[in-house]
């Protein structure tokens, strides 16, 4: 038996075809870490940029590693980043008419300076090897955490309600998880985007339970091209 520390959680998981379980494995959770550093990958120049902290009308930025820079909507850096808009927990800011949304607590942005082919990003490993990221289901901004061994892109009840996902209409299956069996739903979304990468029609599960993060599975996994190196795992769409 698994003795979790307080601020861990821990999941089992399945992989499911319709009406059978397959198979399990369980994941900890340690909520008291950091979210790891997201990364656009850039095939000409980039710039890191991170969130420090907001002001009524101001973001303070870190670019680069430097000096922490408080600015204003409309100010624009000598790297030619601008400032679009400051929310209470995040900024909106634009580099080369290419736009992004850094939330506090997502780490380093790695913003793309020129012009590329496929969009591709990079996610970094916490201290416990595991991939976080902050995107987006169904245009609904939730955390990833990279699951190499779920077939599905797994979403918990709550997050599945936020993302207007009528899951109640898919194909019901069953997943037995560590308070026992429950109902889940294999539906498809309308959109799952990481960093600059977006794809459409995903293959997903929806849980009747919560789940602490949304599970970055192999049916949104299998349409990238993947390289582990280092603490660093890249992405790029294939199709």
């Amino acid at each position: 038996m698994v003795s979790l520390s307080e601020g861990q959680r821990k999941l089992a998981l399945f992989t499911v075809v319709p009406g059978i379980l397959v198979g399990w494995r369980a994941v900890v959770f340690d909520f008291g870490l950091l979210l790891c550093c997201l990364a656009v990958a850039s095939p000409a120049w980039a710039v890191d940029v991170v969130l420090a902290g907001v002001f009524p009308g101001k973001a303070l930025l870190v670019i680069n590693g430097g000096a922490p820079q408080a600015l204003g909507e409309g100010s624009m850096t000598r790297e030619g980043i601008r400032v679009m808009s400051v929310a209470s927990d995040s900024v909106v800011i634009e580099l080369n008419g290419r736009r992004e949304r850094i939330r506090l607590g997502d780490g380093a942005v790695h913003l793309n300076g020129g012009g590329g082919s496929s969009p591709a990003m990079s996610i970094f490993a916490d201290g416990r090897g595991q991939f976080h990221a902050t995107g987006a289901v169904n245009g609904v901004t939730v955390q990833f955490i990279v699951d190499t061994g779920a077939t599905f892109v797994s979403l918990g009840r709550s997050d599945a309600l936020r993302a207007g996902i009528e899951y109640g209409k898919g194909q019901s299956v069953s997943l037995q998880t560590a308070n026992g069996v429950i109902p889940a739903w294999q539906v498809t979304l309308d959109s799952v985007k990481l960093g600059e990468i977006t794809l459409r029609n995903v293959e997903g599960i929806v849980q009747a339970t919560d789940l602490p993060f949304v599970l970055l599975g192999a049916s949104f996994l299998n349409r990238m091209e993947m390289r582990r190196d280092g603490s660093a795992l890249q992405l790029k769409r294939r199709y």
